[in-house]
């Protein structure tokens, strides 16, 4: 029997990158995953090569309607929810291969960064949550970044909107203590060969990390019960040091 036998595990961007990658791991455990991005040609390739159940479900994060289907559509295909990975971001430095100072980034460029990488992952919390808390156990993992503890310049909007989720992980596993939820963050604990990081060289690319720095980590967060740890972000490395 598998560490994640049966369990119901939605994964946000899991056309590509960590997001494909942490999916693969857990339908290799054992898991029936959602997988949920824009791109449904990539998302079915995707899910034609995992070995466990699936349900593709395209949507835009930002989309609150879109949101709700998602999880609509896994608890009728699965019967429920046990732990949402909240993965789905962006950049601008992955959008258009540049750092951009406060003075230059465009309204739109910030509103497009915050409403994914924050505003996407309380849609999607906010609607995970009541499954969750009927069955007395789930959890939520968010992925954040270095940049969630620091700051660098150039990059505000991804700053500000990893901030921003390292503070809505906290408030999460305060409101599901009583309920058996956790809610935890998790970072690669560097740069990861994804597209955020497309515009660099291959021989600098060939020395990042690879998309499956998370995977392990990942499976022993969603395998936690209801007594958990709950309310904490760290790297993968040190997630799997506290769990393994």
């Amino acid at each position: 029997m598998t560490t994640l036998d049966g369990e119901r595990i939605i994964v946000t961007g899991a056309s590509r990158g960590l997001g494909r990658s942490m999916a693969e791991r857990f339908s290799e455990e054992g898991a029936r995953v959602t997988l949920t991005a824009r791109d449904t040609e990539r998302l079915q390739a995707v899910a034609d090569d995992l070995p466990g159940e699936t349900c593709v479900v395209p949507a835009n994060v930002r989309d609150a309607d879109a949101v709700e289907r998602v999880i609509e559509r896994t608890v009728e295909s699965f019967g429920g929810v046990d732990s949402l990975v909240n993965n789905a971001g962006v950049s601008l430095l992955g959008m258009q291969n540049s750092r951009k100072e406060l003075v230059d980034v465009t309204e739109d460029e910030w509103d497009t960064v915050l409403e994914v990488n924050l505003k996407g992952v309380f849609l999607f919390t906010q609607q995970a949550l009541p499954h969750m808390y009927d069955q007395g156990a789930g959890n939520v993992i968010n992925v954040s970044s270095g940049l969630g503890r620091q700051a660098a310049p150039g990059a505000g909007a991804y700053v500000s909107s990893k901030w921003g989720l390292e503070g809505l992980t906290r408030v999460t596993a305060l409101e599901g203590a009583d309920r058996g939820v956790n809610a935890n963050a998790i970072d690669p604990g560097g740069r990861v060969d994804t597209d955020i990081w497309a515009h660099l060289p291959d021989e600098e690319r060939e020395q990042i990390l690879d998309p499956d720095v998370m995977d392990e980590a990942a499976v022993l967060l969603a395998a936690q019960g209801p007594d958990g740890i709950s309310g904490e972000s760290m790297a993968a490395d040190e997630w799997e040091a506290r769990l393994g």
